[in-house]
């Protein structure tokens, strides 16, 4: 008789099966709506990219090991029996610990996909996300004068200075071939990016520094991975944030919005807002002001 699987490979099995690689979730968004369901957010619990496999992945079994750790579960049955209570607890345990909210918030969403409740610890109230308190990129990108233990930037300079007006994920930068990097008519270049959920943008480098990407990819093949290798260490969000930044101000021709405060009626051009968020592959508003521009 074989031996029955472990409660963590239980849990890979389970993941494995929510995904949907090449699955259009604006499709089933769509869809959905066409069918008269009405929701402030959507999800078609399954799991659409690498990126966010990996993320969710992480969290779903930190709380397995934590459940089998504290409450002795040892197969995937009797967690999800008890799947409220333990998150519950789970969650309770992070805010006590002082977890930032975004994480809880993402712990939350994950766990809740996983065992395909969306009202999953629905009692335990989450910290408010307030712009104030996200910690994430706040920093100035890495630099000479203060570089990271881990992180040499004098390594890496053609590297930072190519993500710096791009603005490209990490994956995205991984992935990159030098036949997605194209030089249009009027001598601008726009680079070709398959990134969350295998959507299509193009990305356009910041106006001045078309030399810094040419540099690059000038001579070499098509078919060649622009950087073979990339830094682990790196807060690449920090740059991802510094391209917003630009380019706000060069589509708009404004400056930034002030960091604090309620933003003054008329102070933002909104299509460049739209733009900034689009070229960076999230298409939300909200989000390209939160993080990116204030």
């Amino acid at each position: 008789m074989g031996k029955r699987p472990g409660l963590l490979y239980e849990a890979l099995q389970r993941l494995d099966g929510l995904m949907a690689l090449g699955q259009s979730r604006a499709d089933a968004k769509a869809q959905a709506r066409a069918q008269g369901e009405r929701f402030w957010s959507f999800s078609d619990r399954k799991i659409h990219s690498f990126q966010t496999r990996a993320t969710y992945q992480d969290m779903v079994m930190r709380f397995l090991r934590w459940c089998r750790a504290t409450h002795g579960t040892k197969r995937l049955a009797e967690v999800d029996k008890r799947a409220d209570e333990l998150v519950s607890a789970y969650l309770l345990l992070h805010i006590q610990e002082g977890y930032s909210p975004w994480t809880l918030a993402t712990e939350r969403s994950a766990l809740r996909l996983f065992f395909g409740s969306p009202l999953l610890a629905e009692a335990v109230p989450l910290p408010p996300r307030h712009r104030e308190a996200i910690r994430r990129s706040r920093q100035s990108p890495e630099s000479e004068e203060q570089p990271s233990p881990h992180f040499q930037p004098k390594h890496w300079q053609p590297f930072l200075a190519f993500i710096g007006v791009t603005g490209l994920r990490r994956r995205e930068v991984r992935m990159l071939r030098v036949g997605q990097i194209q030089e249009e008519p009027d001598g601008h270049i726009v680079i070709h990016v398959q990134g969350k959920g295998g959507k299509v943008r193009q990305v356009p480098v910041i106006s001045g520094q078309e030399a810094t990407v040419l540099s690059l990819v000038q001579g070499r093949n098509k078919e060649e991975k622009v950087f073979p290798h990339i830094p682990s260490h790196l807060d690449i969000h920090a740059y991802r944030r510094q391209y917003a930044q630009a380019l706000y101000q060069q589509l708009s021709g404004l400056p930034l919005p002030p960091a604090t405060g309620r933003l003054p009626r008329g102070i933002l051009d909104e299509e460049a807002v739209l733009a900034v968020s689009r070229t960076l592959g999230h298409n939300r508003r909200d989000v390209v002001l939160t993080y990116y521009l204030r």
